[in-house]
């Protein structure tokens, strides 16, 4: 299985680019993927100043690194990554929030004319801890009638916290690897994380 995630210029995927993708083979946590891309010319960027966080303060790039004529293509980004997942065993992937990693990937695989060796069924971080989560407390996490498991609660959940500033593709596909690991299995993948102990309810 493959933790995913990936950096883009926006919130849509026929409409904005990937800059970056970041992945971690489970069944080999040293087996990682890490490459960024320029967007294309007709990329949008979204740049909103009413969103809570605008994309450059997320991602700490200027639309000017976003379009660097200097980095590969997005086609040869997602070429060099797929040459990298026929590798792998299993194909399905592992995020957060699949309908999104998984969109992107495969608009634009479909728009370079490029095979796709990813399976379309993905685990999903959030379904897994909420599983957990209703378990343990015999209720699901919700806050004003929708899941409140984001990226944050499912890191205190799993004993963890991220003080990061700035996004980046294959950290966030280690926090995925790392927060599933503990969940499913009770144990501590990457050896960075060791300062965050296992909270006692997740120990097998």
């Amino acid at each position: 299985m493959i933790a995913l995630d990936i950096e883009t210029s926006g919130i849509d995927f026929d409409k904005c680019g990937i800059w970056q993708i970041g992945a971690v083979d489970l069944d080999n946590p040293e087996n990682i993927f890490l490459e960024e891309s320029r967007i294309d010319g007709e990329d949008f960027v979204l740049n909103d100043p009413n969103v809570k966080k605008t994309v450059f303060e997320v991602i700490g790039k200027t639309e000017k690194q976003l379009r660097d004529e200097n980095k590969q293509s997005q086609k040869e980004l997602l070429h060099s990554f797929f040459n990298w997942v026929i590798k792998i065993n299993a194909k399905n992937c592992l995020c957060q929030n699949p309908q999104f990693d998984l969109s992107f990937i495969f608009s634009k695989a479909r728009k370079y004319a490029l095979n796709i060796p990813l399976h379309h069924r993905a685990f999903d971080l959030h379904s897994v801890a909420q599983i957990k989560y209703l378990e343990l407390h015999n209720k699901l996490l919700i806050k004003d009638k929708i899941s409140d498991m984001n990226l944050t609660n499912i890191l205190n959940f799993c004993g963890m916290k991220d003080n990061r500033g700035i996004h980046n593709a294959l950290e966030d596909a280690k926090l995925t690897a790392e927060c599933f690991s503990r969940l499913a299995y009770g144990k501590i993948l990457f050896s960075a994380f060791k300062e965050f102990k296992i909270p006692e309810y997740l120990l097998k």
